[in-house]
């Protein structure tokens, strides 16, 4: 099978199920395993690079409005690929080229290819977009496996953490406009021995105030940019100092996002695993591999 992943969520699945062989054509932005940097790039950004998150997110509700996506499919080269299967998302229009262009492109291909959407809102959805990929590619044994050790990990935070005090949780996903994380982020903050102040388990990601956030009265606070590395997640926080010091919490952090909790898929429990340590690092040990949670100077 000839497989093209059009969302670096389904890219990380599709290799985490033994599938790394059959992909021959991935986004631009699909950076893990490393092994899937050296695949052809179907896709590119619509949006100049260099922009800072402000005109970032004026830009994207700019195509938005406009109703143009923000990335750009490279058909000819798709068809000079001969997919067999393509993994595409329609949740986000910021996350991926548009389900609707996927599909009428698909049926221009000689090669009539499937098209299939992984579209998880929940934890318990991006295991089932396990499933649904086992079924679509014939990896059901590696599909077992996955699910059985991604349910080990589970179990073992939340046998780390029972008992001990929920703590009370921000999660920004973007800091301008400021916007609290959604879909699945506060379910692993609950999995991980925390209560999530704002955000809703199944629910968009929501802009708020500052005013609101400080409010909330969270005792910590995790900056995660969707799609940005600690790096950026750090600049970001520290350039938003002032606001992150008026909540008033104990502990205020950035993580990398685009390796944990922006995208739904196998690293979702090295995202839980993080959560659970910066919440009780007496009790759940850093995750090897997933890079720690870097503490904001707010001074």
């Amino acid at each position: 099978m000839r497989i093209v992943s059009l969302v670096p969520h389904a890219t990380e699945l599709l290799f985490a199920l033994e599938l790394g062989e059959q992909v021959v054509g991935v986004t631009h932005e699909c950076d893990h395993p490393t092994e899937a940097l050296d695949l052809p790039h179907v896709t590119t950004d619509r949006l100049p690079g260099g922009l800072s998150a402000a005109e970032i997110d004026a830009a994207v509700r700019e195509h938005t409005l406009a109703g143009e996506a923000i990335y750009a499919l490279d058909e000819e080269l798709l068809a000079e690929l001969e997919p067999d299967l393509i993994v595409t998302q329609a949740l986000c229009a910021v996350c991926a080229v548009s389900f609707d262009d996927v599909e009428k492109v698909a049926r221009r291909l000689e090669s009539k290819p499937k098209v299939i959407a992984l579209d998880p809102k929940t934890f318990g959805e991006t295991i089932g977009d396990v499933k649904t990929v086992a079924a679509a590619t014939g990896a059901a044994q590696a599909a077992l496996r996955l699910v059985a050790s991604t349910a080990r990990r589970v179990d073992a935070v939340q046998a780390a953490v029972r008992g001990a005090e929920p703590v009370p949780v921000a999660a920004i996903e973007w800091l301008d406009p400021v916007f609290v994380a959604g879909h699945w982020t506060p379910q692993l903050i609950e999995m991980a021995g925390g209560r999530d102040v704002l955000g809703l388990p199944g629910e968009r990601s929501e802009q708020v105030t500052w005013e609101l956030v400080a409010a909330a009265e969270p005792e910590v606070v995790v900056c995660m940019p969707c799609g940005y590395d600690a790096g950026r997640a750090l600049a970001e926080a520290e350039a938003h100092a002032k606001e992150l010091a008026a909540l008033h919490a104990r502990r205020v952090v950035a993580i990398d996002a685009s390796s944990t909790f922006s995208r739904p898929g196998p690293r979702l429990v090295d995202a839980l695993e993080l959560m659970a340590h910066i919440l009780h690092p007496d009790l759940v040990d850093e995750p090897p591999g997933v890079g720690g949670a870097l503490d904001v100077d707010l001074a």
